[in-house]
């Protein structure tokens, strides 16, 4: 007997899928390690481009962020729902990015400045072939906040038309308490940026 095969159409489909999710990632690769300066999520996404590089969305506009959940680097589950009801800083890093390097002590600070406030700090890594050296990065600035581990960019492409959009590394996104995507920049940030972007959400009622 002959091995099962797929029908062609189904082949094809497949096939236009995978170059889909290839070209979304590669125009990811492209912007990567950049200052930011690329526009966000579609025509409708109803944000507001701050001269600052932050870009944010008024509450009553907002999206909910998308499904973001898997693996964190030490192999155990991690899923941005859990820290609904908290504002959650969302950041975009890669051990082999000299931008993320350099914003890496800030963010570790500011996540401990915050912490109080109910504002939780998650990683995304991506485009690492191996956990190690991401593991390492970790070490190496301290960081103590978790990290989703997605090499090949996927959980990126997740984030939908009409919200912002994290197209660059390092990118940082964040997530009002109600799991709405309010905010975004793309540009390596120092403490005093941090703030700016996330203290408005902070305080919103």
């Amino acid at each position: 007997m002959s091995a099962c095969r797929a029908p062609r159409r189904l082949v094809t489909r497949r096939r236009a899928t995978v170059l889909a999710a290839g070209a979304a990632v590669a125009a990811l690769t492209l912007s990567a390690c950049g200052s930011g300066g690329v526009s966000g999520g579609g025509s409708n996404t109803n944000y507001i481009q701050g001269k600052n590089g932050i870009d944010r969305v008024a509450k009553g506009d907002r999206q909910a962020a998308p499904d973001l959940s898997g693996e964190d680097l030490q192999g155990d589950d991690l899923d941005i729902a859990d820290y609904k009801g908290k504002v959650v800083v969302l950041n975009v890093w890669g051990s082999w990015c000299a931008p993320c390097r350099a914003e890496a002590p800030n963010l570790v600070k500011v996540a401990k400045e915050t912490e109080s406030k109910g504002v939780q700090f998650v990683g995304i890594n991506t485009r690492d072939p191996n956990r190690a050296s991401a593991i390492k990065f970790e070490k190496e600035f301290e960081v103590d906040y978790p990290s989703l581990y997605d090499p090949a960019g996927k959980l990126l492409l997740r984030f939908p038309k009409g919200t912002l959009l994290p197209q660059g590394i390092p990118s940082t996104v964040v997530i009002d308490r109600d799991g709405k995507v309010a905010a975004r920049t793309m540009q390596p940030l120092s403490e005093k940026r941090l703030h700016e972007l996330i203290d408005p959400v902070i305080a919103e009622k």
